[in-house]
């Protein structure tokens, strides 16, 4: 996981980032901030599944106050990886991963 150097307090996270709106999780398509564009992004808190998605993508955590996501295994929100916390990113084989959930904790 890397800090992005603007930030690492979820206090200063309040910002759009690489074209992630503040209080998103956005995954882009590669190991890249692909020129500010995001292929996804998600607001809401829960599980949200993920479709069709291969290989290393860049996963951003531009939530604010304390929330974090993780990647997990199957569907329903179940067998997660550890969370990532605001204002962070990782570039991440998603091959494994069928869905990302979103959470205050």
């Amino acid at each position: 996981m890397a800090t992005l150097g603007l930030a690492s307090s979820p206090a200063h996270a309040a910002v759009d980032y690489a074209g992630c709106r503040s209080g998103y999780v956005c995954i882009y398509p590669d190991a890249s901030w692909n020129n500010s564009r995001p292929e996804h992004d998600y607001y809401t808190y829960g599980v949200h599944q993920l479709y069709d998605e291969f290989g290393v993508h860049r996963v951003f955590n531009n939530q604010t106050g304390g929330a974090v996501v993780r990647l997990c295994t199957d569907r329903a929100g179940r067998n997660c990886t550890a969370s990532m916390g605001a204002f962070l990113y990782e570039d991440i084989n998603l091959t494994p991963y069928n869905s990302i959930k979103l959470s205050t904790s």
